[in-house]
């Protein structure tokens, strides 16, 4: 079941009215409990067995860690959880991958040998409630917080179906308190919950499928070389697909949870104006890169002990972070981008604070002349103000356009492809874009990123209290009437396979 779907409105009306009768709080979760079973069953009901198995196991995992005192059993019961966590991912998700690359691994040494291709379904959502699961052991064993003792809480915790199958990735302190107490959305909340669904429905139908799919589908799908200009406007339709597909995905969960009186985490905060690429990854799924951050980057050392092995750290994190998304060397490819960019802004910074301490050094005598040489040596602060922010902005952007090549792309030489004639050095094929095709793009890239720079301090929140009741009504009522018009064209959600 897909949020941009009619079977999904009638089963979230009639859960609403479920959770809204004056039953008992425990009835209620166990409404939303076998709510979000039905809601994964649809996919494919055998893998609800997995995600069983999952909760059982962390559930009693976590609680017989929190009582043992001995490191060695504590570590022995961690391990079972991680090992039955990522041995699940790692044979659903990355079985047939490893599989190949062991089949060449051994052609390459001259050793034939033909397996038998693996018929693996990939269980929807694996990776994201995986990721939730191991937080709450982690952090158990950890002792950031202790073992949940209701289990009811707990399986609904990791089952919580907004955030199920494509995030946004909670942690135990996001949700299971408030699953302690009754939870029932105010009329704000209702009314704000309903706004979100709209607008991450109408981000998903209306832009990414309607307006952006097409386009890039074509030009990543043909086997031969494109115009200059298509490469470049294909790039430029997924780069906005991926964003209103995705990030539709997390407002239509978090307005959802938010009718049914729940807060869930932010996921995005308009990472299309991030200024560098630690700033995009502030602003750029949040949840997981928050995640990667405090369960694998900073258990390595972080930037603790050095910087050759903060650059190591960075790598490896942004290389399995990559891999999370997808087991092809291309999402690897893309995460290393992503590390090296990362690496990178990091130098930069590092050499530009050198200069201006040695500027600061070298001109005790005339701190006015130390301060206007010191900013002069900073890239941050070369140009004037939201121009230099607005320009720097740009250029994460156009790389991080270079780095969704490889993400897109089918194979590694289909990436090239797109890249070489993005740079105009191999022939040009046929155009394939209309001129409305490109207009379209052009037109909503360009609004993207206007909306992504005006906002980028901002909240939706924010604007919405200031905007006057009749023009929220307004937008609003627009975008449920393109909804209406532009459903058939609608997709699952591109997130899903991950």
């Amino acid at each position: 079941m897909v949020f941009n779907s009619y079977s999904f409105a009638l089963f979230f009306v009639l859960l609403l009215v479920l959770h809204n009768l004056p039953l008992p709080w425990k009835v209620k979760k166990v409404n939303l409990l076998l709510a979000s079973y039905l809601f994964y069953a649809l996919w494919n009901p055998p893998f609800i067995l997995l995600l069983w198995l999952s909760t059982v196991v962390d559930f009693y995992a976590a609680r017989l860690i929190s009582r043992e005192q001995r490191p060695m059993p504590r570590k022995l019961l961690l391990t079972i959880s991680l090992v039955l966590n990522l041995g699940m991912l790692s044979y659903f998700k990355y079985g047939g991958f490893l599989l190949e690359n062991f089949t060449l691994l051994l052609s390459s040494v001259g050793i034939a040998f033909q397996a038998v291709k693996p018929d693996i379904i990939l269980p929807v959502g694996i990776s994201f409630y995986t990721f939730v699961t191991l937080s709450y052991t982690l952090d158990v064993y950890r002792r950031k917080t202790d073992p949940e003792p209701s289990f009811l809480n707990f399986a609904l915790f990791v089952t919580y179906f907004p955030h199920l199958v494509a995030g946004p990735i909670v942690r135990p302190e996001d949700l299971i308190p408030q699953f302690r107490k009754p939870h029932r959305a105010t009329s704000q909340q209702m009314t704000w919950g309903l706004f979100l669904l709209s607008l991450g429905l109408f981000m998903k139908v209306v832009v990414a499928d309607t307006l952006l799919a097409s386009s890039a589908d074509t030009v990543f799908g043909v086997p031969f070389p494109v115009q200059p200009l298509d490469a470049w406007m294909g790039v430029m339709a997924f780069s906005g697909q991926i964003f209103c597909d995705f990030a539709g995905y997390s407002t239509c969960a978090i307005g959802i949870s938010l009718c049914l009186g729940f807060i869930l985490p932010d996921n995005f905060r308009y990472p299309y104006a991030a200024i560098g690429f630690s700033d995009f990854w502030r602003r750029w799924h949040i949840t997981l890169s928050t995640w990667l951050r405090d369960y694998l980057y900073i258990p390595l050392g972080g930037n603790r002990k050095g910087n050759v092995r903060t650059y190591i750290n960075l790598m490896i994190t942004m290389l399995l972070g990559g891999l999370w998304h997808g087991a092809s060397w291309n999402f690897v490819i893309w995460g290393g981008l992503h590390g090296i960019f990362l690496c990178a802004e990091r130098l930069i910074r590092e050499w530009t604070g050198q200069r201006q301490r040695s500027f600061a050094g070298k001109n005790q005598a005339d701190p006015g002349l130390t301060e206007s040489m010191a900013q002069a040596s900073m890239v941050p602060v070369s140009l004037n103000g939201k121009f230099r922010d607005f320009g720097l902005a740009l250029l994460t952007l156009l790389l991080v356009d270079i780095t969704w090549v490889f993400f897109r792309a089918p194979d590694f030489g289909s990436a090239m492809k797109i890249l070489l004639c993005m740079l105009g050095v191999i022939p040009d094929g046929p155009a394939l874009l209309t001129s409305l095709d490109i207009l379209k793009v052009s037109s909503v890239t360009v609004v993207l990123i206007a909306c992504h720079w005006l906002m980028r301090d901002s909240s939706l929140v924010q604007l919405g209290k200031r905007m006057p009741w009749w023009l929220l009504s307004l937008i609003w009522t627009g975008m449920l009437i393109l909804l209406i018009l532009t459903q058939k064209s609608s997709n699952s959600f591109i997130y899903f396979q991950f």
